[in-house]
């Protein structure tokens, strides 16, 4: 019994082992990154940058742009630059889909450093925690082919003041709706855009007041405009919803003007449960 045991405790720490060099296999080795007083480094991410942990004191970072982390170091560090190379600490990146983490060193001589670093593929280790959302990105690139789309017309259209809202498609992918919709201004004022809302409210004020709406805001918007002359077609995403029969998903584009001109569009649920695949 005992001999049966030993072999028992044996079979489990292999096997803890085996499991443990398989979990560290899989992870990306961390590259070693070189920094001084004189330079500041910056990481580039291929999606936005959710959080940032910095695990010395002799570091300083920050987020200048959502997509680009900098790094130095800070005044009065703790750094002996006489002395080989010294360990800095770690530092982990967080994307939308992915964690990077770089460990970082005080160089032992002057030899040039680079100032830039591109996150890519090597460095990353994948993030999966329930149904992963996608990427700004990744919305871009649906969006941008939904946009190559040829229209096809859902009926859903309304003029006033002389300009004309068309929902020209409707897409579903995963857990978004995607909305194709041109505006026409058919005068020779030209439109400057204040903003364009989204809001469920009931059917029988959607065209009077903002009285038991629910603002919906955009996951992301293809393009950013201030004004059109003629034309101005876009891709708005928003995350997929319900709501009931006696309520619209209701788009409002107003005009920067104190007596601007404002335009209603209303899609019914029914037109949603239509809607084409990405």
């Amino acid at each position: 019994m005992k001999i049966i045991t030993l072999f028992a405790c044996l079979y489990s720490l292999i096997a803890l082992n085996t499991m443990a060099q398989e979990t560290q296999n899989f992870l990306p080795k961390k590259q070693k990154l070189y920094i001084r007083e004189d330079i500041t480094l910056h990481f580039t991410s291929p999606e936005p940058i959710q959080y940032v942990d910095i695990s010395s004191k002799n570091l300083v970072g920050d987020l200048p742009l959502e997509n680009v982390f900098r790094i130095k170091l800070q005044e009065n560090s703790e750094v002996d630059g006489n002395t080989s190379q010294q360990d800095l600490g770690v530092v982990t990146i967080v994307g939308q889909k992915f964690i990077a983490q770089y460990d970082l060193y005080y160089p032992s001589n002057n030899r040039k450093l680079p100032t830039l670093l591109e996150i890519g593929p090597a460095d990353m280790h994948p993030l999966d925690i329930g149904t992963t959302p996608l990427t700004q990105n990744e919305l871009r690139e649906f969006s941008l082919s939904a946009y190559k789309r040829n229209a096809n017309l859902k009926g859903i259209y309304n003029s006033q003041y002389g300009i004309t809202g068309t929902v020209n498609n409707i897409y579903t992918l995963d857990d978004y709706i995607f909305l194709d919709i041109t505006f026409t201004n058919e005068t020779n004022l030209k439109f400057d855009i204040d903003q364009v809302r989204f809001k469920v409210e009931d059917k029988k004020i959607a065209k009077a007041t903002n009285i038991q709406a629910i603002e919906m805001e955009p996951l992301f918007t293809l393009f950013e405009k201030e004004s059109f002359k003629r034309k101005y077609r876009n891709i708005y995403v928003l995350k997929k919803f319900s709501f009931p029969n006696n309520k619209v998903l209701s788009i409002e584009l107003t005009e920067s003007q104190l007596s601007g001109r404002t335009l209603l569009l209303a899609i019914d649920y029914i037109d949603l449960l239509k809607a084409d695949t990405l």
